[in-house]
């Protein structure tokens, strides 16, 4: 088994073997087995085609040397002729073929030269397998497609694609879990819910499993609809009286002007990768870090992240409150401040940095799912209805009394500041000597294309010497991605748990607050460091907010 570093967070064990059913089995099963007996530090596994990412935190691993032996110690007592542990599910998701709900259909059939009715009779009558969930929560990545229904993707994708939506990508088939623009050509719909964050287990399919479609009629779709549509699940429930009169005793905040994009984060999702779930939470995790730390709260608690333009917000209650990352106005940054009740807060445009965090004591108060509060807005989910917030909206604030001793604040090289022109840390990626052109040439200019889910750069192009297609392979937020264009991406908070596009580099984790805080126009240079470097950057830190904790433990009365 072969062990590669996936960035300075996560390795990657693969196998030279051919991909076939076999492969995938093992790789299952040993994706199983580290997840049932998890060396210290390993936080999450994903599964992905023919090989296996173990996330990890170095700090609680403690020796990068040793989490890989441990590994590799686990594959070799599995073996090669290990098969997944259990009986392979079967599920049978019922399709309604083309009409409104599959429009590609008759240019499905087209390229294939047969007719409609032959492509439905085709793709229902397969048995597929689920390869890898990814790309979004719950997307399953099926092979087993015949043949002559291969179809390239849509030169232009869909600005939006409903849940439910069947669709064929080149060789791969699979059903969109969630409304999501999309290049895929669309075949039918199904009326099941494939991903319900309020479940306990969200996904319904999993890697290994067989499935079959089965053609319906619309009568029959309509009498197989639930009750709730598939995006009904992300919708907050009505609050019951006892909760109603708990919000009147609690402090609040309400928004007045919503700014730019304000969300509700936390740390986010730990844990459901192979779920096709993000971490997503925090675009700046140590601001956000930070920020709880200066109201006394654990570092983890719900707080807002404001981007380029901050909101208004009115608070009903005395509120200790403070701001890290991005500076907006004049507002006081690292350090906690008091605020009356009844006072309207106003942030204007961020002066430097993209991305501020407003903790409060006690933290913002929105129902966890998944075990976090985090806004997943691609999915819809999380945070306040899954959307950033907008005039009107309040929050409830967890009741604390909390008052900092005296008036102090934090050193300003705890965190470094946000800077238009970054060098950032890199670690070689995958395929670093599959390009021509060096990274490290020259500077890129961050594009207006970029959000949560990248950063999207424009510089010199970077051209692959090869042509040849990749699986899609684990990635993580830092991954430094190259599509056919040349112009790379940097991978953010709420991208992709796996991805086809080649991996040229991965910024180290305590240098992704510099990325979370670029703001188009901002230009970037990269420079290499060893996996070591990075690990020891990662460990001073750790050991940075250690002192700091202790240090603010006496700060608060």
């Amino acid at each position: 088994m072969r062990l590669s570093p996936l960035g300075d967070s996560a390795v990657v064990l693969a196998s030279d073997d051919e991909l076939d059913d076999a492969l995938l089995a093992r790789m299952r099963a040993l994706a199983e087995a580290i997840t049932r007996h998890p060396p210290p530090g390993v936080i999450d596994v994903l599964a992905a085609f023919g090989s296996v990412a173990v996330y990890y935190d170095i700090a609680q691993a403690g020796n990068y040397a040793s989490l890989c032996a441990e590994l590799q110690k686990i594959a070799a007592t599995l073996g090669k002729s290990r098969a997944a542990t259990g009986e392979s599910r079967r599920v049978e998701i019922p399709i309604c073929y083309g009409g409104e709900f599959g429009p590609d259909l008759d240019g499905v059939a087209a390229q294939a030269g047969v007719s409609a009715e032959e492509v439905i009779r085709l793709h229902s009558g397969a048995d597929y397998r689920v390869h890898a969930i990814g790309f979004m929560p719950g997307f399953a990545y099926l092979g087993g497609l015949p043949k002559v229904l291969a179809t390239p993707r849509r030169g232009t994708p869909r600005a939006q694609v409903a849940a439910g939506t069947l669709g064929i990508g080149g060789s791969q088939t699979g059903v969109y879990p969630l409304a999501t623009p999309g290049g895929w050509n669309l075949i039918g719909r199904t009326p099941l819910r494939l991903f319900d964050p309020a479940a306990r287990n969200p996904a319904m399919l999993h890697a290994g499993d067989h499935v079959k479609f089965r053609a319906v009629s619309m009568e029959d779709f309509s009498r197989l609809t639930p009750g709730s549509t598939p995006e009904a699940c992300t919708a907050s429930r009505a609050p019951s009286e006892s909760s109603l009169q708990s919000m009147a005793d609690a402090p609040t905040l309400t928004v007045v002007k919503a700014g730019m994009l304000t969300t509700v984060q936390d740390l986010g999702w730990r844990g459901h990768r192979a779920q096709g779930l993000p971490v997503s939470g925090a675009a700046d995790s140590f601001a956000l870090r930070l920020a709880n730390l200066l109201v006394g709260n654990p570092e983890n608690l719900a707080a807002l992240e404001c981007t380029l333009i901050g909101p208004h917000l009115h608070f009903s209650r005395d509120t200790l409150v403070a701001l890290c990352g991005a500076q907006f106005g004049d507002w006081p940054h690292d350090q906690p401040v008091r605020v009356a009740a009844g006072t309207t807060l106003t942030f204007g445009a961020a002066r430097q940095g993209c991305r501020g965090y407003l903790a409060a004591a006690g933290g913002i108060d929105v129902p966890r799912i998944l075990g976090s509060r985090s806004t997943y807005l691609r999915a819809g989910f999380g945070g306040l209805e899954g959307r950033a917030l907008r005039e009107g909206d309040t929050l409830r604030i967890t009741a604390v009394e909390r008052r900092p001793a005296g008036r102090w604040h934090i050193d300003e090289r705890i965190a470094p500041a946000c800077t238009p022109s970054p060098t950032l840390r890199v670690i070689r990626g995958a395929q670093a000597d599959e390009f021509s052109e060096s990274l490290f040439s020259e500077s890129y200019r961050v594009t207006p294309r970029s959000d949560r889910m990248g950063v999207r750069l424009a510089g010199p192009a970077l051209a692959r010497r090869t042509a040849v297609d990749l699986l899609s392979v684990p990635a993580l937020p830092g991954t430094v991605q190259v599509p056919p264009d040349g112009q790379p991406i940097i991978l953010m908070a709420d991208a992709q748990t796996i991805g086809g596009y080649p991996q040229i580099a991965h910024v180290i984790s305590i240098d992704l607050l510099l990325v979370a805080q670029l703001r188009p126009g901002d230009s970037v240079c990269f420079r290499e460091v060893t996996l070591g470097e990075a690990h020891e950057c990662w460990m001073a830190r750790d050991r940075a907010l250690a002192t700091l904790r202790e240090g603010l433990a006496a700060k608060f009365t």
